[in-house]
């Protein structure tokens, strides 16, 4: 009885062992680290129980030459944990903006929605105004 009882406590610890790394590899583990620049979209304070900072930011590019050569843009979605960070966010909707973040496995409902959190705001500037640099074609009366 002695040994069984030893197998038994030996296998609950390292299952237990094994979940707790589980739990930190999926949810702490910082995956990566680094920093985005593009356009603020949005930053919202959203939740049904925990309630969050979630934010979009657009990054433009061009496309390649196999793609059809356009532009395109690019969304990056992320998560504030910081009020600070957030408040000061939310100053800047429409403005360029360097944003440091960590990415995580997984998210957890008090963090928030996305696998990305920023903590920082490295620079803020104003939008590039890339709408206005394309070329706008009005249709004379002969075109009608």
């Amino acid at each position: 009885m002695k040994t069984s009882a030893k197998v038994i406590s030996f296998i609950v610890a390292l299952l237990l062992i094994a979940a707790a790394g589980f739990v930190y590899f999926k949810f702490f583990f910082v995956l990566g680290e680094g920093v985005k620049a593009g356009e603020l979209n949005q930053i919202v304070y959203k939740g049904w129980v925990w309630k969050t900072y979630e934010g979009r930011l657009i990054q433009t590019g061009f496309k390649g030459a196999k793609q059809g050569g356009g532009i395109q843009s690019n969304e990056f979605n992320f998560s504030v944990v910081d009020k600070a960070v957030a408040d000061s966010l939310m100053r800047c909707s429409g403005k360029n903006v360097e944003l440091r973040y960590k990415e995580y496995n997984g998210m957890l409902p008090w963090r928030g929605m996305q696998r990305y959190v920023v903590y920082q705001i490295l620079s803020v500037g104003e939008s590039s105004g890339a709408q206005s640099e394309l070329p706008v074609v009005i249709p004379s009366i002969e075109d009608i």
